[in-house]
């Protein structure tokens, strides 16, 4: 019987406070601006292992004419219980080229290798873009090795970052945050690299699929802001937890341009991943108690009867950790 069948409740994930989470990774530093997070994470069956991506970011500054600081380092952590994690892999932005480094999608393909899907502003253009990096393990991941999968220059938008993949009946759904391309004032809309901040356009999420994780076929927007209310300037998803019959789609949403690097959870439910609806329009879902209350870029793993929740959670300071529950 279908939890909740008797009460015809049904494809409801079971959630957690966030209060009761327990810290993985502590900010580089304290205060505003200093933050850990952005995780995405697998497990691994075959050698029984957990592995989360993570960024690394201080507040923006000046170095003379380099800009320091934004999303400055990736990295990557394994871990057997899901909760204690040790760092195997890090990249500088520099390795990219880039000012800024962002949210990834790590996954293991059917064929056993590895992929990293990570996005980061272009240096030709200013633009969030999504490259690919593929290895043997998490560790070997070479930023020189990568490929273009996706560039907003060919989905007519204004960037792409954030993706977080699911893979269904072995079709990639790519789920990414891009920047709608405003009617009317367009000029300068990439001076600061940073399109999403500007409050000239709005977080959608956007899908691209693809058959065998490369080659991607941009689908067009999916989730949209609803206009109004908390979430009325982004709707970002950012995991998927699959309670047959609904597909429970997390995602990140902030009431304007304010709110950019401070969202808040939300939930919406889709049947197939292509038509999803707002679930949370009155407030948000899930928030940290302390300072702007944002706690965001949310992933999910099930496992043995758990769901480990990994999330980016406000601290008192205002700073960001990333931690972990766990939910039964």
């Amino acid at each position: 019987m279908l939890s909740g069948e008797y009460k015809r409740i049904v494809g409801m994930a079971p959630l957690f406070d966030p209060k009761e989470g327990i810290t993985i990774l502590e900010p580089p530093g304290e205060g505003k601006g200093y933050w850990i997070g952005a995780p995405g994470a697998i497990y691994d069956e075959e050698h029984k292992k957990f592995y989360i991506y993570y960024r690394r970011r201080k507040p923006r500054e000046m170095d003379g004419e380099i800009e320091v600081g934004r999303g400055y380092e990736c990295g990557i952590s394994e871990s057997t219980d899901g909760i204690n994690f040790t760092e195997i892999w890090t990249a500088s932005k520099r390795h990219f080229g880039s000012i800024s480094v962002e949210r990834s999608a790590i996954v293991k393909i059917p064929k056993g290798k590895y992929r990293l899907y990570i996005s980061y502003v272009s240096p030709e253009d200013n633009k969030w873009k999504i490259d690919m990096l593929e290895a043997n393990s998490p560790g070997e991941f070479d930023p020189a090795t990568r490929k273009p999968i996706l560039d907003p220059n060919d989905c007519d938008c204004e960037g792409v970052k954030d993706p977080y993949i699911i893979i269904v009946g072995g079709l990639y759904y790519m789920l990414v945050s891009y920047a709608t391309t405003p009617k009317a004032e367009t000029e300068g809309l990439h001076d600061t690299a940073d399109i999403f901040n500007t409050g000239k356009t709005s977080s959608n999420t956007g899908l691209a699929l693809s058959s065998d994780g490369v080659d991607f076929k941009w689908m067009g927007d999916v989730l949209a802001p609803p206009g109004k209310g908390w979430n009325a300037y982004a709707s970002r998803v950012t995991c998927v937890l699959y309670v047959p019959p609904v597909f429970n789609v997390f995602y990140d949403g902030g009431a304007d341009v304010g709110e950019n690097y401070e969202e808040k959870t939300g939930l919406a439910i889709s049947f197939d991943l292509m038509n999803y609806h707002h679930v949370t329009l009155d407030k948000p879902l899930l928030v940290s108690p302390h300072a702007s209350g944002c706690l965001r870029y949310m992933d999910a793993i099930r496992l043995d009867g758990k769901i480990y929740y990994y999330y980016e959670y406000a601290r008192p300071d205002g700073s960001h950790e990333l931690r972990v529950n766990i939910a039964r």
